[in-house]
């Protein structure tokens, strides 16, 4: 896998998460698994060991890269590549119009065609190797023909590596796209198989509000991009073993919830009430996750019986609107400003309803995280959120959440007054123990892609 972030060590968003997980889920499966990144200094900073090759690698153009060989502690390889002052600055590589981030990118996809070209040559070629967004695009390209299989993941395809030209020598002018550099283009083009985060966010890919110019790019493809719904990692998120929870709990014996939940109220200024619903909302405080939507709604959500927390950092306006209605509704909304990991866990096995109200989705783990730890996502019928969350009928006898559309807060109240009917009645338990059984695991995505690479190949 080639990839320009990775969880916990350098995570820019969800991608590095599922590069993480989904590379140990592979190795457990028995694959031998190797990341490719850049040596970013937060490797070393938590405490990753990692040993320097006394020989670099030459990536042409009469340039080297030094190569870091180090292991996660789930068996997977990993490689790191480093030019002195490339990788330095704090910020991971990321999308955006700095001329020094198409270098870095240009320098990984390099660095990784010529460790694939130099394992084949050492009779150890790889069987496929996988993409991960933009920073891995020109792979393909450099690595010519006769490599293995490309697989292109995009996590999300707002992120599409645009620069101003020139285009590094060497590029494809399949990154050249109306005056300047696309590098998404030209990985959509030449990889075998291209993949998304859900069935609903592919199918939207050929439509230009979500992608834009690369609309016409992912339609003209012969096979049409695969959506494969991640997974959570079981090692982490789990209410059973959760260090961060003040007792645990499990979808068979799920009482130990209310003493995290107690803990929780009591922690954000709450009435001690553990039988009143507690509604969530964690994440980005932006329009694009839906948080104006929720705070509009708050008014509405106050005069039922219930309590509302909201967790995250974003938008200035917004979090100072939240913490004046922490201090108008005290004891009925909480407000915590610039959560850790931590509490966030602490905060969804609390929650009875987690609210995703995003308006732009591919498909993203809170609400499986939520659906793991016993609450029931409260979710807008957008992207992926369609393919992870399936609406309770009247009976509480299918479904996994509560969905709603457009973009009316009434629409997100009515969603939360049919989860408050659910929570009441005698089938709520039923229904709560049913969702904590659902297989979120990476396992099955994992499988999926075996499967796809074999298909490439």
């Amino acid at each position: 896998m080639v990839a320009a972030e990775l969880g916990p060590y350098a995570r820019a968003s969800d991608a590095g998460d599922a590069v993480l997980a989904l590379s140990k889920a592979l190795r457990q499966l028995g694959h031998q698994v190797t990341l490719a990144l850049p040596r970013y200094p937060t490797f070393e900073a938590h405490g990753l060991l990692v040993a320097r090759r006394l020989t670099p690698l030459s990536i042409g153009e009469g340039r080297e890269v030094t190569v870091f060989d180090g292991q996660l502690s789930s068996g997977v390889a990993l490689v790191l590549f480093d030019v002195p002052g490339l990788y330095d600055e704090p910020a991971i590589l990321s999308d955006g119009a700095a001329s020094a981030n198409l270098e870095r990118a240009d320098v990984l996809c390099r660095a990784a065609a010529a460790l694939i070209k130099q394992r084949g040559q050492q009779a150890k070629r790889f069987d496929v190797v996988h993409l991960h967004d933009w920073p891995a695009a020109l792979v393909p390209h450099y690595a010519g023909e006769g490599a293995p299989p490309c697989v292109l993941t995009v996590h999300d395809a707002r992120r599409q590596g645009r620069f101003a030209l020139p285009l590094p020598a060497g590029a494809p002018e399949a990154a050249r796209e109306d005056g300047h550099v696309c590098l998404l283009r030209a990985g959509i083009q030449q990889a075998r198989a291209l993949v998304t985060v859900s069935p609903s966010y592919a199918e939207s890919l050929t439509t230009a509000e979500v992608s834009g110019p690369l609309a016409e790019v992912f339609a003209a493809r012969e096979v049409a991009a695969i959506g494969v719904v991640p997974g959570i990692d079981y090692a982490v998120y789990n209410p059973a073993t959760d260090p961060a929870l003040d007792s645990r709990y499990n979808a068979e014996d799920p009482s130990n919830k209310g003493r995290t939940k107690a803990a929780v109220l009591r922690h954000l200024g709450l009435e001690l009430e553990v039988e009143r619903p507690l509604v969530v909302y964690s994440g980005e405080l932006d329009e694009e996750h839906g948080a104006d939507l929720v705070l509009l709604a708050l008014p509405e959500l106050a005069r039922q019986d219930i309590a509302v927390a909201v967790a995250g950092r974003g938008d200035p306006e917004l979090e100072e609107a939240f913490a004046r209605e922490r201090s108008e509704r005290q004891g009925d909304v909480a407000f915590a400003e610039s959560p850790d990991e931590m509490f966030l866990r602490r905060l969804n096995a609390a929650a009875d309803f987690v609210l995703i109200p995003s308006r732009y989705e591919p498909c993203g783990t809170r609400q499986l995280v939520a659906q793991r730890y016993g609450a029931l996502p409260i979710a807008r019928a957008a992207g992926g959120l369609c393919d992870t969350v399936v609406d309770v009928d009247a009976e509480l006898e299918t479904g996994t959440g509560f969905l709603f559309d457009g973009d009316d807060p009434a629409e997100l109240v009515g969603a939360v007054e049919r989860a408050i009917s659910a929570y009441v009645s005698p089938a709520w338990p039923r229904l709560r123990r049913r969702v904590m059984r659902l297989d979120l695991s990476w396992d099955r995505p994992a499988r999926r892609y075996v499967q796809i690479y074999r298909d490439a190949g």
